[in-house]
């Protein structure tokens, strides 16, 4: 069962979603001088941004993440760095700035919550 899914409506009348383009990462290709250039699949979707809580600070301080910080409910899952899997992190755009996935706060079969870092351009 979708809960997200059940109450995004409710939650969405008082903190709206928002148009979002992710880019998931697929791996990696490797240049003609050896180098690793990260690979995007693109899509379009929408999510709700919101605060951190005190918990999340206290997870990130503990990853070592630093910066402009914030967190997003998206339909889906999406990953922060995943060596094991050799894919680098999921890039989110909104509000006409990058951010990356540094950590999934929650995972659920249908949808999840992510800490994001603003990058910089």
């Amino acid at each position: 069962m979708n809960l997200h899914g059940v109450v995004s409506g409710a939650i969405g009348a008082i903190n709206p979603f928002i148009p979002v383009v992710i880019s998931k990462s697929s791996g990696y290709t490797t240049a003609p001088d050896g180098s690793q250039v990260p690979a995007y699949t693109t899509l379009s979707t929408t999510g709700q941004k919101q605060a951190l809580s005190g918990s999340d600070i206290y997870r990130l301080n503990s990853l070592n993440v630093q910066g402009i910080v914030c967190k997003m409910y998206l339909n889906g899952n999406y990953e922060g760095v995943f060596r094991v899997l050799g894919k680098g992190g999921d890039l989110l755009t909104f509000g006409g700035q990058e951010y990356l996935v540094a950590a999934v706060l929650e995972r659920w079969p249908d949808w999840c919550c992510v800490a994001l870092t603003m990058q910089v351009a």
